[in-house]
This record gives C-alpha cells, sequence and structure tokens, in this order.
C-alpha cells in the first residue's frame, strides 16, 4: 500500500499512534533542548541572561512564524492533493514552499539586523540587558535560514507519510544541541553567545538533513529544480491556508511583548525571568499535544480531500481524547512540583517563589487546552482557513491580550498569570460550539440535502 494511500485505508488508532507519536518524540525533544537552553543559561549566565534571552523571544517567535506560514500552508495543501491523488501538484507546491522560504527568511532576517537594537529597546530590554539580548538575537537571525528549512520543510515530509523521517530530523538538531549548549557555554566559556551558537549548529545539520531526503528518491514527494518558480496562486494558497498558525504565532510574540513589560511593572526583571522559565515548561507540556495535532493533520487532510468524512470524525474524536490525557498530566506535574520545577533553572530564592506561584495559576485549567487546539486544527486541515485563524486567535489574541491589561490592575501579579486561564476557557467554550456545528455538517443526512 502507498505510503499516502494508507491515510484513506489504515485504521485510524494505528495512524494516529504511527503519526503523532512520532511528531511527539521529535516536538517535546525540541522543546527539551529549549528548556535545557535555559537552564544552561540560568545556570551558566545568571538571572541577566533568562532575562536577556525572554526579552529576545518575540524576534524568535516572529521567525518561527513564517516558518509555520509556509510550511504548515503548504503542507495542509500536500495532504488535501494527495488525497485527491495529485502527486504532481504536490510536488509543485514543495518546491514553491522551498523558494518561498528562501525569499521570506533573507528578507526578514536582514531587516532584523539592520535594526536589531531599536528592537530590543523596544521589546524592554534595560542598557544593562541590550549587550546580551544582542549577542544572542545576532547569531539566531544570523542562522535562522536553517531553522526554516529544518523545521519549516519537514511538515512537508510529515504529510507526505513519513512520520519517523520527520521525528528523525528533530531527534538530530535536539540531541547536538544537548552536547554542544554546555561545550559552548561552559567548555569554551562563550556565555549567552554559546547558547545561540549550539541552537544555530543544531539547526544547520537538521537543514542538510531535510534536503538530502527530499533531493532524493526515498519519499513521496521530491524537490525538483523545475518547481522552484515561485507560481502566485500557489504562494496564495500557501499563505491563505498557513495564516493561522502565522498570525497565531505573531500573537504569540505580541503576548510576550505585553508580558514582559506587564511583568517588569509588577514583578521586575525577575518578573520577566520568571515568565521566561514559565513559557519554556509551558511549551514542553504542550508540545505533546501539538504532536498529536501533527499528527492528526495528514489524516484529517487526506480523508476530507478524499470525502471520507466518517473517518475525519474519528480521527477528531480520538485526538481530542489522546491530547486531552496528555493536558491532565500536565496538569498534575505543574500543580504538585511547580517550586521543583522552577528550581532546576536558577537558586535565586525570589526567582522560585515568583515563578512557582506563576506556573500554578499559568496552568490553572490546562485540562481543556488539548481539546482547543485539536479542535482548532480541524479548521487548518480542512483547509478552512477564517475559522481556524479566528479559534486560534481568540486564544492568543482576542481574549488573552485584554486579559493581560485589565487583570493585572485588579489582582496585581496573580493578574497577569490569570491571564492565560481565562483566555484558555472562552476560546475552549467558542471551539466547542464552532466545531458542534462543523462536524453536524458532514452527517450523511445533511450532506445528503446539500447535495
Amino acid at each position: 500500500m502507498d505510503q499516502s494511500e494508507a491515510l484513506g485505508q489504515e485504521k485510524i488508532s494505528k495512524l494516529l499512534w504511527e503519526f503523532s507519536l512520532p511528531a511527539i518524540v521529535g516536538m517535546v525533544v525540541n522543546a527539551l533542548y529549549n528548556v535545557v537552553d535555559s537552564i544552561f543559561v540560568g545556570n551558566g549566565v545568571g538571572d541577566i541572561g533568562l532575562t536577556a534571552v525572554t526579552i529576545a523571544f518575540p524576534i524568535m517567535i516572529i521567525l518561527m512564524a513564517i516558518g509555520m506560514l509556509i510550511g504548515i500552508g503548504a503542507s495542509t495543501l500536500v495532504s488535501i492533493r494527495l488525497g485527491e491523488q495529485n502527486r504532481g501538484e504536490a510536488e509543485v507546491i514543495l518546491g514553491n514552499a522551498f523558494s518561498l522560504m528562501i525569499v521570506a527568511v533573507l528578507a526578514t532576517s536582514v531587516l532584523a539586523l539592520v535594526f536589531l537594537d531599536e528592537l530590543l529597546v523596544l521589546l524592554g530590554a534595560e542598557p544593562h540587558v541590550l549587550p546580551y539580548a544582542r549577542e544572542f538575537t545576532r547569531i539566531i537571525l544570523l542562522g535562522s535560514i536553517f531553522m526554516h528549512i529544518g523545521f519549516g520543510l519537514n511538515n512537508i515530509i510529515r504529510a507526505e507519510g513519513n512520520p519517523r523521517v520527520a521525528m528523525a530530523t528533530m531527534l538530530i538538531a535536539a540531541f547536538l544541541n544537548f552536547i554542544l549548549n554546555p561545550l559552548f557555554i561552559f567548555g569554551f566559556k562563550l556565555g549567552i553567545a554559546g547558547s545561540a551558537l549550539a541552537t544555530v549548529a543544531a539547526q544547520a545539520v537538521a537543514a542538510a538533513w531535510v534536503l538530502r531526503y527530499l533531493a532524493g528518491d526515498q519519499g513521496v514527494l521530491k524537490l525538483r529544480y523545475s518547481n522552484l518558480r515561485l507560481d502566485k496562486n500557489i504562494v496564495y494558497d500557501i499563505c491563505k491556508i498557513g495564516l493561522s498558525p502565522f498570525l497565531m504565532q505573531i500573537a504569540a510574540s505580541t503576548v510576550t511583548v505585553l508580558f514582559n513589560f506587564s511583568l517588569l511593572r509588577y514583578g521586575g526583571e525577575l518578573g520577566v525571568a520568571a515568565i521566561g522559565v514559565i513559557n519554556r515548561v509551558g511549551m514542553l507540556i504542550l508540545m505533546p499535544i501539538f504532536g498529536i495535532s501533527q499528527g492528526v493533520q495528514p489524516i484529517l487532510g487526506y480523508n476530507y480531500g478524499a470525502k471520507n468524512y466518517d473517518r475525519v470524525k474519528e480521527v477528531m474524536k480520538l485526538g481530542i481524547y489522546a491530547a486531552t490525557v496528555v493536558s491532565i498530566i500536565g496538569f498534575a506535574i505543574t500543580q504538585l512540583f511547580s517550586t521543583q520545577i522552577i528550581r532546576l533553572f536558577n537558586d535565586n530564592t525570589d526567582l522560585i517563589a515568583m515563578g512557582a506561584n506563576g506556573l500554578k495559576i499559568f496552568t490553572l485549567v490546562l485540562p481543556i487546552v488539548g481539546f482547543q487546539i485539536i479542535g482548532a486544527n480541524y479548521f487548518q486541515a480542512a483547509g478552512k482557513a477564517g475559522y481556524a485563524i479566528f479559534l486560534s486567535m481568540s486564544r492568543q489574541v482576542i481574549i488573552l491580550i485584554p486579559a493581560i491589561i485589565i487583570l493585572p490592575r485588579i489582582f496585581g501579579l496573580d493578574g497577569v498569570w490569570l491571564a492565560m486561564p481565562v483566555s484558555d476557557v472562552v476560546s475552549s467554550i467558542l471551539t466547542a460550539a464552532y466545531l458542534w456545528l462543523e462536524l453536524r455538517k458532514l452527517s450523511p443526512k445533511l450532506l445528503e440535502n446539500n447535495s
């Protein structure tokens, strides 16, 4: 059976396991090396290093957003085209995604490097923090092309039906980062620059791995020179579908800035260091859910394209169940071991106390987050960009930003931490309503009436 054909014929639970497990492993390891980066920076550079990395993080999120705009947009189209048995057009999409990624990342990186100091000051970098933030961010920007190729195009490898290869990409980068980070920071005494160099070096190897696979004959699709010329219609479709995760990441960058400024006001620089740690711990918990979401995407996209709507609904049920189990486990860990978790990053007692309290409040309604992520991903995988954008933005912007502005004025520092759970509750309610209405449309009777 062809790798892509299995998406429409194999047992759903088996497919979900085969696609989600590699994605979960890859993304958890990827998040873990970000956590390890912070642990090394916190212990090797100190509080100021954690603050500098947190200040610079919105720029990194924007870089990731561009990769997701193109990578996820292209991979969704690839899944749908393979479901329609249109392999030729799927390869054209791959070629266009590669070219578009090169153009986009070069333009944004050069622009950011030119105005780097101004950007960092705008993001809240104080004079004594600025040199650390500048040193770290400059290296990340210079090597950002590797991040986009390695992780952006990796989505297409997963979409064509090769989740294990996609997982290997993440594992290679993470393994190298684990080794290089302590070597560069402590062995070569490069400080915060060592952390950035380790990240870029690991991503460069991952990019070479992805290009070798896509240019070879191992997979369903092949990166061909003849498909590199940009087609405005394909570029438009990629950007339209990828707009949801892109805006979600841009929103995350905006939210990070708002969190930083709010915490500078109510918690000082220690508050900024604390949110940096909390965000990394939170991402480590959410990564298995994103892995499940990524595993669901090609199965969902293929069967939606093939009009196998019963399989679409089964994928959704199993995906939501699995994501909810992960959410509950993450909730239990953060509530029971918050102090021990924060202590891993730094031994400052004030930072530990502030961070532990923040982590508990931040993850207060984590058990419902898995449903929200998988539910919003349905509209992404089905190519319904408008709904996907709204539901993604509801959690990251529409509700969260007003909450960050209003709640601290009422509850002080605790109000900053409360903004996230409030946003999670409201966005989950919205997702449930939209998903219920959408899945009803896929019932046999409604489909017959509309045909």
